[in-house]
C-alpha cells in the first residue's frame, strides 16, 4: 500500500480527473470496479472564491467516496491558497489536486492549466502558497511540456516536489499535441527518477496490459486511468487484476453493462437534475455502446433523449434486441 502524505492508497490504479466527465455517478461506478483514487472535475479558484454556486456543485462527493481528490485550476497563488480549504469543505476531499495540465484554448489562454509550464517559477509559488493553506496532502498534475520544443516536466516536477507537493501525476504528452500522438512513457520514467515523493503515470492505458505495462516500464507508484475508462469502467478490475500478475475479468455482458450506464445516469439525475443528466447522457451513455455491433441507430436516438423514461426505453430495447453483441 502506498500512501500520499497521509493518505494510503489500496491500489495502484487510480481515475483521472476529467471535466464534463468525471461527476460523481460517473466516479461512483469506477470506484466499484476498482478505482483506488477519485478526483472531482476541475474547479476554477477564482469562481469559487467568488461563491458560484454551479461551482460549489461540481465538488460535490458522496460521503461514502474516500478517498477522494478535489481539483483546483489557477494561476494567482493568493485566490488558489483562499480557494484551496474552501473546496475542501465543499467536497470533503482527503486530498487537493492542482490542475496544471489542462491543454484546452480557454483555459491556457487565461494562464491556467498546461500555460503554467511555462512559468515553473509561478508554479512552485501556487504549490507553496497552497500548501500552506491546506492540512491535506497537495498533489499536482501537469504534462510532458508545453510543445515539443519545450519539454520541460523533469524541471516542472523538481519544482513542485521542493514547494512541497506531496505526490505529481504525469501526462505524457506536450500541451500542443493535446490527445493526439502516442504518451512519452519515457518521461515519465525520467520525472519519477528525479524526484522522491509518488508519481502517477498517465497516457494510453486502454487495457489491463497498459496499466501493469506502464508501472513496470516508467517505476512510477500509480497508474492513472483516463479516457480510457469511457464507457468501461470495468477497465480498473481489469487493470488491477494485471498489476497483481492475475488472470483479468472479462467484460461483463451487454445487458449487465447497459444497467450500469443506466445506473450512472440515474445517480447523475438525483445529483443534478434529470435535464442536465440527460443532457450528459447523449455523449456518456453511447460510450458503453463503443464497439458494439449493430447499435448506430440506438446511438442516433440517444443523442436526442430528454428525460430518463426515454433513456430506459432505448435501454430495454438495446438489452432485448442486442443481447447476444
Amino acid at each position: 500500500m502506498v500512501s500520499i502524505g497521509t493518505v494510503a492508497l489500496a491500489g495502484r490504479v487510480t481515475l483521472a480527473p476529467m471535466a464534463g466527465v468525471t461527476d460523481a455517478a460517473f466516479r461512483g461506478v469506477c470506484r466499484a470496479q476498482g478505482a483506488a483514487l477519485t478526483c472531482t472535475e476541475m474547479v476554477s479558484a477564482r469562481a469559487l472564491v467568488y461563491r458560484d454556486e454551479k461551482t460549489k456543485r461540481l465538488l460535490f462527493c458522496p460521503p461514502e467516496e474516500h478517498p477522494v481528490a478535489a481539483q483546483l485550476f489557477g494561476h494567482e497563488p493568493d485566490i488558489l491558497a483562499e480557494a484551496a480549504p474552501m473546496a475542501l469543505e465543499y467536497a470533503g476531499a482527503d486530498l487537493l489536486d492542482l490542475n496544471m495540465g489542462c491543454p484546452v484554448g480557454k483555459i491556457v489562454r487565461s494562464g491556467d492549466g498546461s500555460a503554467l509550464m511555462r512559468d515553473p517559477e509561478l508554479a512552485g509559488r501556487i504549490v507553496e502558497a497552497v500548501v500552506r493553506a491546506v492540512d491535506v496532502p497537495v498533489t499536482v498534475k501537469f504534462r510532458k511540456g508545453w510543445d515539443g520544443g519545450s519539454v520541460n516536466a523533469v524541471e516542472f516536477a523538481r519544482v513542485c516536489e521542493q514547494a512541497g507537493a506531496a505526490a505529481i501525476a504525469v501526462h505524457g504528452r506536450t500541451r500542443a499535441q493535446l490527445y493526439a500522438g502516442r504518451a512519452d512513457w519515457d518521461i515519465i520514467r525520467d520525472v519519477k527518477r528525479a524526484v522522491g515523493i509518488p508519481v502517477f503515470a498517465n497516457g494510453d492505458i486502454f487495457s489491463g496490459a497498459d496499466a501493469a505495462r506502464i508501472l513496470r516500464y516508467t517505476g512510477a507508484d500509480f497508474a492513472m486511468i483516463g479516457r480510457g475508462a469511457f464507457g468501461d469502467p470495468w477497465l480498473f478490475a481489469r487493470a488491477n487484476a494485471a498489476v497483481a500478475g492475475l488472470p483479468e475479468p472479462p467484460l461483463p455482458p451487454l445487458a449487465e453493462r447497459i444497467e450500469t450506464a443506466v445506473r450512472q445516469i440515474e445517480t447523475a439525475a438525483a445529483q443534478k437534475g434529470e435535464r442536465l443528466a440527460c443532457l450528459e447522457a447523449r455523449s456518456q451513455f453511447c460510450w458503453y455502446l463503443h464497439g458494439v455491433p449493430h447499435s448506430g441507430g440506438y446511438k442516433q436516438e440517444i443523442v436526442r433523449v430528454n428525460t430518463l423514461e426515454e433513456l430506459r426505453r432505448i435501454a430495454r430495447r438495446i438489452q432485448r434486441e442486442l443481447r447476444d453483441a
